[in-house]
C-alpha cells in the first residue's frame, strides 16, 4: 500500500501535541531574554550576569541528555515528558521569586535539567511514529514551537513589562504546561502498536516501514563510549555548538538588539521582536520540505548557515546607520533557524538505530553548550564594550564555523530512496 492510502494519523494526532508542548518549553526558555533589564535594576547585576542566568540553563541542559533518550527508550516518551512538564513548569514560576542573582541561577540550572530530558525524549517519540522519509519534515513541524513561541511571547512579554512587572510575566507564563500536561498523558501514545485511534493501515505502514530501515542500518552496539569515539557524532556535536551558539545567544538578546536600534517601548520591541520568528517559521516549513524531497540535509544546513552569517553582518552594521534595514536583515536572518530540521535528520539518517539514544544525547548535549557560552560571551562583550556590535559579530562568526563543520560528516549509508535491497548501498550526501 502506498504512503499517500495509509492515512495521516499519526501527522494530525501527535504532531500538534507534540508541537504545543514544545512552544510552551521555548516560552518558558526565551523569555527571561526580556527580563533582564527590569531584573538588572532590580536584582543589581550587570548584563554579564544577565547572560550567565541566560546561559546557565544549557549546563543544567547538558546533566541528563543522555539519560533522556535511555528514558524514554526505556519507560516511554508520554511518561517522561509528562513529569517533566509538571517540574518545569514549577521552576519556571520560581523564577519570578528570586531576590538575588544565586537564587536565578540556581532556578534556571534546574529548569534546564528538565528541560534537558524533553528534547532527547521527544526524537526517540519522533523516530517511532515517522520513518525516515517524513523524519526532517516531523522534526521541522515538532521544532516550529520555537518560532511560534517567540511569535506569541514576544508580543505577549513586551505588554506585560509595560503593564506590570517581570516577576508577574514569569509567573503567568509557566501556568500553561502544567495544563498541557494532562492532554499529554491522555493525548501521546508512545508508538503505534500502543494507540487505539490509528488504523491499521497507518499501522502497518510505520511499522513496515522502521523495519525495513532497521534492517539495512550498520549494525553498532549500544553505549556511551561508542557513541563518544564516533566520528559524526563529535562532528555533529560540534557543529551544533557553533551553531546554537550563534542562534539562541542572539535570539536570548534579541529583545535588546531590537531596543538598541528603535529605541521604542517594551510594546514596540516585542512586537518587532516577533517578525525574524515569522520568517523562521515559514523558512522551517520550506527548508524541511526540500531537504526530505532531495535528501541534502547536509548542504541544505551549511546553505542556511553561511546565508545567517551574511545576514546577521549587515544587521550588525546597518543598525546605527539605517535602521529599517537592519531590521529587514535580522528578519531574514531567522531564516537560519530553519537549519534544526536538516541538521536533525543527519543522525537518524548516518547513526543505527540502537545507537541514537545516546548519540543524540551527546549531540545535543555537546551543542546546548553553545545555549550557555553564546548568551554569556554576549553579555561580557556588552559589558566591556557598552555595544551590541561585538556580540553580534561573535555570533556571524559562530554560524559561519558551524556551517563548514557540517561539511565534514561523511558515511556510506543504504540510500532510503532504494527498496530493493540493502545490498544497493550508496554514499548518501546528506
Amino acid at each position: 500500500m502506498t504512503q499517500s492510502k495509509v492515512g495521516n494519523g499519526r501527522w494530525l494526532r501527535i504532531m500538534p501535541i507534540a508541537f504545543i508542548m514544545y512552544t510552551f518549553a521555548y516560552i518558558d526558555r526565551n523569555n527571561i531574554g526580556f527580563g533582564f533589564a527590569g531584573m538588572q535594576k532590580d536584582l543589581g547585576f550587570s548584563a554579564a550576569y544577565s547572560g550567565l542566568a541566560g546561559g546557565i540553563f544549557f549546563i543544567g541542559f547538558l546533566v541528563f541528555q543522555v539519560h533522556g533518550g535511555i528514558w524514554a527508550r526505556k519507560y516511554g516518551a508520554r511518561k517522561v515528558i509528562t513529569i517533566c512538564l509538571v517540574i518545569w513548569s514549577v521552576f519556571a514560576f520560581l523564577t519570578g521569586t528570586v531576590h538575588n542573582i544565586a537564587e536565578l541561577l540556581a532556578v534556571r540550572f534546574i529548569l534546564g535539567m528538565v528541560e534537558g530530558i524533553v528534547w532527547p525524549a521527544s526524537l526517540i517519540l519522533i523516530s517511532n511514529w515517522f520513518p525516515q522519509k517524513e523524519r526532517a519534515r516531523a522534526t521541522a513541524y515538532f521544532m516550529l514551537g520555537t518560532p511560534i513561541s517567540a511569535i506569541i511571547m514576544s508580543p505577549i512579554s513586551g505588554y506585560l513589562l509595560d503593564h506590570t512587572s517581570w516577576r508577574v510575566m514569569f509567573f503567568i507564563e509557566a501556568i500553561p504546561p502544567l495544563a498541557w500536561a494532562l492532554l499529554w498523558w491522555f493525548g501521546i501514545s508512545d508508538k503505534p502498536s500502543l494507540a487505539k485511534w490509528i488504523s491499521k493501515e497507518e499501522k502497518d505502514y510505520i511499522e513496515t516501514s522502521l523495519a525495513s530501515e532497521n534492517s539495512s542500518a550498520n549494525v553498532s552496539k549500544n553505549g556511551f563510549l561508542v557513541a563518544l569515539k564516533d566520528r559524526n557524532v563529535m562532528v555533529l556535536s560540534f557543529s551544533g555548538f557553533f551553531g546554537i551558539m550563534g542562534l539562541y545567544g542572539l535570539g536570548l538578546w534579541l529583545p535588546t538588539v531590537v531596543k538598541t536600534i528603535t529605541h521604542g517601548s517594551n510594546t514596540m520591541v516585542g512586537l518587532i521582536s516577533a517578525l525574524p520568528w515569522i520568517s523562521a517559521m515559514i523558512g522551517s516549513i520550506v527548508i524541511s520540505h526540500l531537504s526530505d524531497r532531495t535528501g541534502n540535509h547536509k548542504g541544505f544546513y551549511a546553505l542556511i548557515c553561511t546565508s545567517g552569517t551574511i545576514f546577521l553582518l549587515v544587521a550588525t552594521f546597518a543598525g546605527t546607520i539605517h535602521p529599517y534595514v537592519a531590521i529587514i536583515a535580522l528578519i531574514c536572518l531567522n531564516l537560519s533557524f530553519a537549519k534544526n530540521a536538516p541538521f536533525w535528520a543527519i543522525p537518524t539518517a548516518v547513526l543505527s538505530r540502537d545507537m541514537l539514544p545516546n548519540s543524540i544525547g551527546i549531540i545535543n548535549g555537546i551543542g546546548n553548550l553553545g545555549g550557555f557560552f553564546g548568551p554569556y560571551v554576549f553579555g561580557l562583550l556588552m559589558t566591556f564594550t557598552h555595544s551590541t556590535k561585538a556580540g553580534t559579530t561573535f555570533f556571524s562568526l559562530s554560524l559561519l564555523v558551524s556551517a563548514l563543520l557540517i561539511l565534514m560528516i561523511r558515511q556510506t549509508v543504504s540510500n532510503p530512496r532504494d527498496t530493493k535491497s540493502p545490498k544497493h548501498a550508496t554514499e548518501t550526501t546528506l
